[in-house]
């Protein structure tokens, strides 16, 4: 057993309270507080483990989180698919509040890891302001102190979003004392979005009828600070002579952006002084001059830093819940193509075929196809659409339905033919296809169509040979390509090994190839096995080769074998 380090002796005792929000797509959120050093985070009871999750996808002995030096620091402890936070993956890394942990699995368990909100800054805050409002001795401080706990309370809430910022709104007109005031939001486009606009004595004000001053919100972006105005006349800037300044007859303006905070950083006392990502503006004006003590302007700093954090966490859930809805599609995704995959090969009399698609992304390129005619004939098909992703899926997808409905007395050449001419007549799906499509029948003829795939084996009794040449291009590049139709005989026990460029090109840690050389010596000593069997041999010696380097390609193995008439 490894020696522990003094970072990992720390107690409940020692620690700065944090803790993780467990967020299980299968169960509701929980919280679970970070009471030792280390940590450690893993499935199942029996490796010690502190949070269990339960998800086959997550190892034993995973990750741990450990108290060092003042910091909290993540370790990966032999997780599988790996430990990632905020979507990178990482070894050990410092953790920061907010930051998101995942296991390397889609639609997965998912922890958010949080320090405690008596070491953020807005307690700081409101600790200084209570010294500053008792020595003061200021009724009004007080009253405002009181509106600030009650805004910060609000937005902590589990109040839906739009209440929570309305009251926001709310508190920060009372505090200052202003007619109107208004929250923007951030979307990206020149000109932010109003998200709402509210007038004293807590009623709602039409978006239509609220025109802040364009130039007091453009000095804070530009500034990156508050602007807090409280008499316009005596402005030094061009702010008393803006357009609708000097229209709407407005003394007092204040304007703050309201930033994100970049993991890592600490949070300061301001809401303003770290340069993180723009998330909106508290805007409020009144017709009548104000002035706003530096207790006054700490409040509103402490109110808008709330409002930010509020803004950021709902921007980090929707991008998180966008993602999710995204990893749930790509998964029905997934599902609908392997479920158009031939799951079982009904027995032939005189043929027998088994095959296999493993995609290196969720959804692939590869596709194979199995279709049983009339008279006793077999359609098959093999094909590579280029790229991997959705946009091939969507493609093989294409490729199925064509080749379902044209097999049916259609000869090969005229079904690629037709392919061919519907992919070029679609120039926007960009995506030509290597395929080889054939037709054997009960006395071992076979028809079949080349279009630019690797070259099938053909393993007649213990020989291996590559003798079904790509006579054209692959579908989908040249409209008038033309397709030939080639014919072949097969004697019984012959066996087409079919295989896309996910095989040959399969690459081992030093990067050389598998190669069609090293792919014929393996069919060629497995010459006598089973389908299922050299289809397993084929696979095993790609995994032994690259040595469990990552798929870069997609892998699909379509293997046919003629039996002859019984």
């Amino acid at each position: 057993m490894r020696p522990m380090p003094a970072s990992e002796t720390a107690n409940s005792f020692t620690l700065p309270e944090s803790f993780l929000e467990v967020i299980d797509p299968r169960g509701d959120p929980r919280e679970i507080r970070v009471d030792r050093s280390p940590f450690l985070i893993g499935r199942g009871a029996d490796t010690g483990n502190h949070l269990q999750l339960e998800d086959k996808r997550i190892s034993r002995v995973c990750a741990a989180i450990v108290y060092s030096e003042g910091e909290f620091r993540l370790e990966d402890r032999g997780q599988r698919l790996g430990i990632f936070v905020n979507e990178k993956k990482i070894g050990s890394q410092p953790m920061s509040d907010g930051d998101v942990i995942t296991f390397g699995a889609t639609n997965s368990i998912q922890l958010v890891f949080h320090r405690n909100r008596a070491e953020r800054s807005l307690p700081r805050i409101l600790s200084s302001l209570e010294q500053a409002a008792s020595l003061e001795g200021g009724s009004r401080d007080l009253r405002q102190l009181s509106l600030l706990l009650e805004a910060t309370s609000l937005l902590q809430s589990r109040m839906p979003l739009e209440e929570v910022l309305g009251a926001m709104v709310d508190r920060a007109i009372t505090i200052t004392n202003a007619d109107r005031g208004l929250l923007l939001e951030a979307d990206g486009s020149p000109q932010m979005r109003p998200l709402f606009a509210r007038q004293s004595g807590s009623l709602p004000l039409a978006l239509v009828d609220m025109k802040p001053s364009q130039t007091a919100i453009t000095h804070a972006l530009a500034k990156r600070s508050s602007v807090v105005e409280g008499d316009v006349e005596l402005a030094e800037t061009d702010l008393k002579f803006a357009q609708s300044i000097v229209g709407q007859h407005l003394r007092a303006v204040i304007a703050i952006p309201l930033l994100s905070h970049p993991a890592g950083h600490a949070i300061s006392q301001s809401p303003t002084s770290s340069a993180g990502e723009l998330l909106g503006v508290l805007y409020l004006d009144s017709r009548r001059p104000a002035a706003f003590s530096g207790l006054e302007r700490q409040i509103l700093d402490a109110l808008a830093l709330e409002a930010a954090s509020v803004l950021d966490n709902t921007r980090l859930l929707k991008k998180d819940r966008e993602r999710q809805r995204l990893e749930r599609e790509v998964a029905i995704a997934r599902e609908i193509q392997q479920a158009l995959l031939p799951k079982s090969f009904r027995i032939q009399p005189h043929v027998e075929v088994t095959g296999i698609n493993q995609s290196c992304l969720e959804v692939g390129g590869d596709y194979f196809d199995l279709i049983e005619l009339e008279n006793g004939r077999t359609a098959f098909l093999i094909a590579d659409v280029a790229g991997k992703g959705l946009g091939a899926a969507l493609v093989t997808a294409l490729l199925q339905g064509t080749f379902s409905a044209l097999t049916l007395g259609q000869e090969p050449a005229r079904v690629i033919t037709h392919i061919n001419r519907f992919l070029c007549a679609h120039p926007d799906v960009g995506r030509p296809a290597t395929l080889f499509f054939g037709i054997l029948d009960a006395n071992g003829n076979l028809e079949y169509v080349n279009a630019g795939h690797p070259l099938p084996l053909l393993v007649h009794g213990n020989q291996v040979q590559s003798v079904f040449a790509a006579e054209s291009c692959p579908v989908g590049m040249f409209e008038e390509e033309k397709f030939k139709t080639s014919f072949s005989k097969l004697e019984p026990s012959d066996t087409l090994v079919l295989f896309t460029d996910g095989i040959s090109d399969a690459a081992s840690p030093e990067r050389d190839r598998f190669g069609f050389e090293r792919l014929e010596r393996v069919v060629a000593q497995n010459a006598s096995a089973t389908l299922e069997g050299l289809q397993a041999a084929i696979l095993r010696a790609v995994e032994t080769f690259t040595c469990g380097e990552p798929q870069a390609d997609d892998i699909t193995l379509l293997m046919v074998r003629y039996i002859g008439v019984p």
